[in-house]
């Protein structure tokens, strides 16, 4: 059994295994934000039946922290009315710190926009059914979101308008014809 124990000195390389590859790991999921406003209560229980207008927003923004960690925050806005008047508004802000390592600028930026959103919703997707089941209202289950489709149709809309801003440019100043 000895043979198989291995020991780093003081001063001795790290293993190379250590060090190939990308690495990315979660270090911590927090609550960083939630707010609850019920700006027409009690009248919005007593308006009859539930039948509730939803709309929905969601935003992600990442910092790059220090050695190879960031901090990634996913903001989701539910918004909830009934006979055109505000029943429920919802804002979460879940933080989540990444350790993202080893990985080009293209991968680096899919991950943080697709793979730590995915990993943080469930979590906000909660505070918010939670935040409006104690406000009284019906549970709301927020349907999963496709991150990786959102992030595709980003780079897609970024395309188009440095496509568009190009040929602007193009048509606009004779020396580039």
């Amino acid at each position: 059994m000895a043979d198989n124990e291995q020991t780093n000195e003081p001063g001795a390389a790290a293993p190379e295994t250590e060090q190939q590859g990308p690495n990315f790991s979660l270090q911590r999921l927090y609550l960083k934000d939630a707010s609850f406003e019920s700006p027409n209560s009690p009248d919005s229980f007593r308006s009859g039946q539930w039948r509730p207008q939803i709309t929905f927003d969601i935003k992600s923004r990442n910092t790059r922290l220090q050695d190879g960690a960031y901090e990634v925050i996913l903001v989701l806005t539910v918004q909830a009315k009934q006979d055109d008047k505000v029943a429920f508004l919802v804002e979460v802000q879940q933080g989540g710190i990444f350790t993202c390592k080893g990985l080009a600028d293209e991968q680096l930026e899919q991950v943080l926009a697709t793979v730590c959103p995915n990993i943080m919703f469930p979590y906000a997707r909660e505070t918010i059914d939670s935040l409006v089941v104690k406000g009284s209202f019906p549970p709301l289950m927020l349907a999963p979101v496709n991150f990786e489709a959102l992030y595709a149709q980003g780079k897609q809309q970024e395309a188009e308008r440095a496509a568009a801003g190009n040929g602007a440019a193009a048509e606009s100043d004779p020396a580039i014809n």
